[in-house]
């Protein structure tokens, strides 16, 4: 999978479809030679054509004469030649910067180690995986920059990181991206991300790269709601099933950058990583730096591939512990039903009712510890209001567990409220804040400072301990505001720029350890709803909260989006009430059910005032998940019609074994007078016999993708889910 040519100074990097190459200058610099489908071993001719320019300053007369500002850097840096966007920027305390480091060698080893407190995908037994180290060095400094590559051979998955070793004078980082890729003829490419807001999160916006720069980053200390840490790059005529596409995401959960420059020469440098923006870390000598992993993807079978290898390397290879490969858990929580004002009857009464249609788990959302009867106090304070639940979580559980359900909570452990909290009263220091200035309130809270040790333990034993306090089976783990005022006691001033990054290996440390030490709790993440979808998260907790707004149009766009580059079994989707608690839209329940359904099914509502009719239609409704829930989250993604550009929106998923296939479509807006809509499948076998099981009409594969299924719609709000299986 992975070799090295003396004769050529090459290393080619193969998948079982696609190969990345890497080539190297006499004077030592690397050179970034191909990526894209599979081919042969390369001569020093093809290597001379892949360099594709010659300009000014000879160099290399081995390879006639080129000039680092337009050829294709591997790993490009600032203060040399290139004045392109650089991967790297260092400087050393006399000024000076490192120009362009020198390769010094390189090893290729079987499988792949883990980062240094940093998540990252991973290798069992089986995995036809190789890693591959580069090392370059700036001698006059004595740094050293280690290129990390990791080749998935069955995903057609290829990984990068970079570490970096200060082995001579102290120098300060003030940019070291995860990855960067030149790719030629850039004006055939546009620049796809996600995009949003609260309630409106991951819109696809997709724009034409031009001469410049293009980006989308984050600056909060979150991975945001306004944008996620993934782009791709299609060919201008690429859609789900054809064209080139190269695919980029990012194993971090904090500030990021990700974005495109394109040359004079039309060369498009794509680049992701932590942003430097508000960055720099100081290395004394001895010191190491890790960026964190970007896992890169290249289709040439459109968007649909770029996503379906995407979600296979999530769902196996960074998803990670018990409920990795089961079915989760079908839930109700109670949030939208009660809000803050709830009693342990009013509880057990929802619990009634999910035990009565077959749901398998109830989570008690915000409201439960301290003093919080609203979002103004208590955060921090992880002991049990008594008041309200006199009988306790444990007497709550068990109440719960009679009824053959689980039970599950909601936390916001990184969090801090100053009023009305006994931990703001002793350890105001360990919320973030600039000394002597008034702290900036988000939703009426601050975040603790997680780059100190203490903060860290304090939450690793406060959640651990009311984990262990009852038969808690679930936790929600929210997060609902982004960093402010950003400043460590604890940091010397010239490291105040490094509060952030020391912060997300804090969060880790604290999510490693609880979600080790409690390995039989289904963890999902949250952010204000869907703030923080990244896949970095996904290796702790293998579901997110994909947003707060469970409307069920709005939810078509939003988990779309999502779908170009996180799995389905990666989002929650829950059916609220209606009207709609955040756009005041009704919809009919048939819809709500069908748009949740492939998601991590579950209930945002009072299912005690549901009419009978409503009761019968969720029980079927959680019937049809249980029967479809691992093809939904096993099988293989294919979107149909896109609503982004559509009045529709369909998708169908195929089983791990290819012998079922489920069709889900929507009608996002009826018009009057308009013909059958005729809906094409994807991913199919031509010449296999599919079997509608509802009705047992029979049609081949080539019929079902070809043709298609038609629809007589007439109103806005329909929803169809079709099962076919193989005959």
């Amino acid at each position: 999978m992975i070799s090295f040519d003396q004769n050529t100074s090459t290393f080619k990097l193969d998948t079982k479809n696609t190969s990345y190459i890497i080539g190297m200058t006499s004077v030592g610099h690397l050179l970034h030679l191909y990526w894209g489908n599979k081919i042969d071993d390369v001569c020093e001719k093809d290597r001379f054509i892949l360099i594709r320019h010659k300009n000014q300053s000879p160099m290399d007369p081995g390879l006639n004469m080129y000039s680092t500002n337009v050829a294709p850097m591997e790993y490009p840096t600032h203060g040399g030649a290139d004045l392109r966007a650089p991967a790297f920027e260092c400087v050393f305390d006399d000024g000076s910067a490192v120009p362009q480091p020198k390769y010094k060698g390189y090893k290729i080893t079987e499988g792949k180690q883990p980062l240094n407190g940093l998540p990252c995908t991973y290798v069992e037994d089986g995995d036809k995986v190789q890693s591959l180290e580069i090392e370059l060095v700036d001698e006059p400094k004595d740094l050293h920059i280690f290129l990390n590559y990791s080749v998935f051979e069955d995903y057609d998955i290829i990984t990068r990181s970079v570490r970096v070793e200060n082995r001579g004078p102290k120098c300060k980082l003030n940019a070291c991206l995860s990855a960067s890729v030149d790719i030629p003829e850039g004006r055939k490419y546009d620049f796809v991300h996600l995009d949003g807001c609260w309630g409106r999160e991951r819109h696809v916006s997709r724009n034409p790269i031009f001469c410049g720069t293009q980006y989308v980053d984050m600056k909060n200390g979150c991975s945001g709601h306004y944008h996620t840490p993934f782009a791709c790059f299609p060919e201008h005529n690429a859609d789900e099933n054809n064209g080139i596409v190269y695919g980029m995401g990012l194993m971090w959960s904090g500030d990021f950058i990700v974005g495109a420059q394109m040359d004079s020469y039309d060369t498009m440098r794509t680049f992701i990583g932590i942003n430097s923006f508000g960055f720099g870390y100081t290395l004394e000598t001895g010191d190491t730096f890790q960026s964190p992993e970007a896992v890169l993807v290249y289709s040439n079978h459109g968007l649909g591939e770029m996503s379906r290898r995407m979600h296979r390397i999530a769902r196996q290879r960074i998803c990670r512990g018990k409920f990795r490969d089961i079915e989760r858990y079908a839930l109700i929580n109670n949030w939208e039903a009660t809000y803050f004002d709830f009693t342990p009857e009013k509880i057990i009464a929802i619990a009634d009712k999910a035990k009565e249609i077959g749901l398998d788990l109830l989570v008690l959302d915000d409201g439960w510890f301290g003093k919080r009867n609203n979002d103004r106090s208590s955060l921090g304070d992880w002991f049990v209001n008594t008041e309200k639940l006199p009988c306790g979580l444990d007497g709550l559980a068990n109440e719960i567990n009679k009824r053959g359900m689980k039970f599950g909570l909601w936390f916001e452990p990184e969090m801090i409220s100053p009023k009305d909290c006994k931990l703001y009263e002793k350890h105001p220091e360990w919320a973030l804040h600039i000394p002597g200035r008034e702290p900036s309130l988000g939703r009426w809270q601050l975040t603790l400072d997680l780059s100190r040790e203490d903060v860290c333990d304090y939450i690793i034993d406060s959640v651990s301990n009311i984990l262990n306090s009852a038969n808690i089976e679930y936790v929600k783990w929210d997060m609902n505001r982004y960093m402010s005022d950003v400043y460590s006691e604890l940091l010397e001033p010239e490291r105040q720029c490094e509060v952030k990054y020391r912060y997300m290996l804090g969060l880790y440390r604290v999510m490693d350890t609880i979600t080790s030490r409690f390995p039989n709790i289904l963890f999902e993440s949250c952010a204000g709803g869907g703030g923080r979808f990244d896949l970095a998260l996904l290796h702790y907790m293998p579901q997110t909260w994909t947003s707060d707004d469970s409307d069920a149009v709005e939810r078509l766009y939003i988990q779309y989006g999502t779908s170009l580059c996180y799995p389905y079994s990666s989002m929650g989707a829950h059916v609220s009430v209606c009207p709609n608690h955040q756009v005041g839209r009704t919809t009919p329940l048939k819809m709500r059910g069908d748009v949740a359904l492939p998601g991590q099914f579950g209930f945002e509502l009072d299912l005690s005032k549901m009419t009978e009719e409503e009761l019968a239609e969720a029980k079927a409704m959680l019937k049809q998940y249980k029967e479809m829930g691992a093809i939904f989250h096993r099988g293989d993604l294919y979107r149909i019609d896109n609503p982004f550009d559509s009045r529709f929106s369909s998708l169908n998923f195929v089983s791990e074994d290819k012998n079922t296939v489920v069709l889900c479509r929507y009608v996002v807006k009826a018009v009057p007078s308009c013909p059958y809509k005729f809906t094409k499948l994807q991913g199919l076998q031509p010449d296999v016999i599919y079997v509608n099981r509802e009705n047992q009409n029979e049609y081949s594969g080539r019929f079902l993708m070809e043709v298609g299924i038609p629809w007589g719609y007439w109103k806005d709000h329909e929803s169809q889910i079709i099962v076919f299986d193989k005959k």
